[in-house]
């Protein structure tokens, strides 16, 4: 009797839109963390490591069960004792559950985190996007202000500028806050459904469930439409419509390259006022990224499928390369529980859309001391030109922490005090139009007035 043949086991391959990474990739990406860790820890921001596993009430809480987050991406599980959990698919909903689980409102304001590592949504992969997907993220919780904004912004362009990325461009809006959103919505689904019958059937849903994500439609039929419809920003409050105009004070005052978007509303529905997103203009593609793209298209087996496809390949191909985003979101504390809203803006940047770029380039991080400097400013001239002192600090290798937020000389230097950092930099109205600052011995109260031009190697020197 002839010897039954065992059938042979395939070689087990790592999961669709998930992959190993080895090597000298692996060392690229430790190399963009600690370069961007670094950045963060210049400008005042500290680690917070986020369980991999959430409840998924954080999410579902905080976005409709329309939304594509939490109706198609999440990755959700049962656990033996019932907790029904979810792999974290953003990290910004988890952090703000971290801050209120800690009690980080009693601590001094705002409270600047940031955080790196793997998330996760059952997308479809393509160019630059993973099921398994790493992320590097600053949050800013606890201040209202416009320089918060103006700050994320400008460190999620500064960190992509380090690692080589030079040729950037930010798109900003504003979607306003709660007194704005109500007659927005009201005239942009009143436009929409003028057009019903013409638009995808994903936006035939948004209208009812979600209106505002229907800016956010890639649809070929739905483009004309989208061009045309009512925009964000004529439609803001007062309040919401000085918040924007700040934050673009402080935009040029960094001398930033950003346009203004009038269809960017950013995919979340916790989002309010200052809306953002940072593309590389004119990537070049990764061959790898586009076979493994026709593959899948390929596996639809319709002929006009593969068509549409192809064509949107092409177009997706040429378009820029979204590295970045983020927003304000000053009330996603009350959807997690919270008896009050807590103001908080932040960015997370796609570090394996980074990498595909071929002008990143990795660095070795530098080492990250102790703060040796207290930045004190005072008066909005002095705000607007805050970040670029704190720039030539941390280019002489000075670390440097702030509370930019706060506007009182007797709290920062309060601070200064209890954080036992021994110089403080005084930077008011009048040393903003000197081009000086005050440099303060915490210790002997004694101070110099130093020009910018010589600040840093007058902080090397001191001992």
């Amino acid at each position: 009797m002839a010897k039954k043949e065992t059938p042979r086991k395939e070689t087990p391959t790592s999961p669709k839109g998930m992959r190993d990474i080895i090597g000298s990739e692996q060392h690229k990406y430790h190399g963009f963390f600690e370069k961007a860790a670094e950045v963060a820890l210049y400008y005042g921001f500290q680690p917070i490591e986020i369980p991999m596993l959430e409840r998924e009430e954080v999410f579902l809480s905080t976005n409709g069960e329309d939304t594509d987050l939490v109706g198609k991406e999440m990755y959700t599980l049962k656990t033996r004792g019932g907790d029904k959990l979810a792999l974290r698919p953003e990290g910004t909903a988890p952090v703000m559950r971290a801050y209120l689980e800690h009690g980080m409102q009693s601590q001094s304001q705002p409270i600047k985190l940031y955080y790196y590592g793997s998330f996760f949504r059952h997308d479809n992969p393509q160019r630059g996007r993973y099921r398994e997907f790493r992320q590097f993220g600053i949050e800013m919780i606890g201040s209202p202000k416009s320089i918060s904004d103006a700050m994320v912004i400008y460190l999620t362009a500064l960190i992509l500028n380090d690692v080589g990325l030079k040729n950037i461009m930010i798109d900003v809006n504003s979607i306003g806050d709660k007194e704005s959103r109500v007659p927005y919505l009201r005239e942009l689904t009143q436009y929409y459904r003028k057009h019903i019958n013409k638009l995808c059937g994903n936006c035939k849903q948004r209208i009812k469930a979600n209106p505002l994500r229907l800016l956010d439609c890639k649809s070929a039929e739905c483009q004309p439409f989208k061009e045309k419809a009512p925009q964000s920003i004529a439609h803001l409050s007062p309040a919401a419509k000085a918040h924007f105009k700040e934050v673009l004070e402080y935009l040029d005052a960094l001398r930033l390259t950003y346009r203004i978007n009038p269809h960017l509303v950013r995919g979340l529905d916790y989002y309010t006022h200052t809306v953002f997103e940072v593309a590389e203009i004119a990537p070049d593609v990764a061959p790898e990224a586009l076979a493994e793209n026709a593959t899948q298209l390929e596996e639809t087996g319709e002929e006009k499928d593969r068509r549409v496809a192809k064509e949107e390949r092409k177009a997706a191909a040429n378009a820029p390369l979204a590295l970045a985003g983020g927003g304000r979101y000053d009330y996603l504390a009350k959807q997690l529980g919270s008896k009050k809203d807590v103001p908080a803006v932040g960015g997370s940047i796609g570090v394996d859309r980074v990498l595909l770029s071929p002008n990143y380039k990795a660095v070795t991080p530098r080492i990250v001391k102790k703060p040796k400097i207290y930045f004190i400013q005072l008066g909005f001239e002095a705000k607007l030109k805050s970040l670029e002192v704190i720039e030539i600090l941390r280019g002489a290798r000075i670390p440097v922490t702030h509370s930019l937020n706060k506007d009182s000389l007797s709290a920062q230097l309060g601070t200064a005090e209890k954080l036992q950092i021994p110089y403080a930099i005084i930077f008011g109205q009048k040393e903003a139009l000197e081009g000086t600052v005050i440099v303060r011995n915490m210790q002997t109260r004694s101070q110099d007035t130093v020009k910018l031009a010589k600040l840093s190697d007058y902080i090397k020197n001191i001992k």
